[in-house]
């Protein structure tokens, strides 16, 4: 009994963290004005990082079980395809060019780090949350000082 209370609150724990670092980068598109911001990102890291946990804890549960096929590793194609489809959805091409790229990749970096959090590599998620950042909002004014993009 006291291993599945562990358990559960380890995984509260990962749901939190990954709610959290899906904020930060939420944060930033949230300041830019982005259509996608803090919730959305929020919600992917959460989802997908729900995802892999429930995952592994079937595949622990399944794993001596005579006749059944169990690979974690599909929850992360499946995953990667379902963010996809998201992405594709804030894509447009308008008259001034391609918007919502940087978008689609943020979600998907952003579901990267909840999977990342739910196999347990918590800093390998905060670093790769950071450097996200560093993409989003550094290279951002890297970008309106050099080019003049907005």
């Amino acid at each position: 009994m006291e291993f599945l209370v562990n358990s559960q609150i380890r995984i509260i724990l990962q749901l939190l963290l990954a709610a959290f670092l899906g904020g930060l980068i939420g944060l930033e598109r949230e300041y830019k004005r982005k259509e996608a911001g803090l919730q959305t990102y929020s919600l992917v890291a959460l989802g997908t990082c729900l995802f892999t946990v429930i995952t592994f804890e079937l595949f622990n549960f399944f794993i001596n079980k005579e006749g059944i096929s169990f690979d974690p590793s599909r929850i992360i194609q499946a995953i990667a395809i379902g963010i996809g489809f998201i992405g594709a959805g804030v894509i447009f091409r308008q008259p001034s060019g391609v918007v919502g790229l940087t978008t689609a990749a943020g979600l998907w970096t952003t579901a990267a780090i909840g999977i990342t959090i739910g196999v347990n590599l918590y800093f390998l998620a905060i670093f790769a949350t950071f450097l996200a950042l560093l993409v989003l909002a550094g290279f951002g004014l890297l970008e309106e000082k050099i080019f003049g993009k907005d």
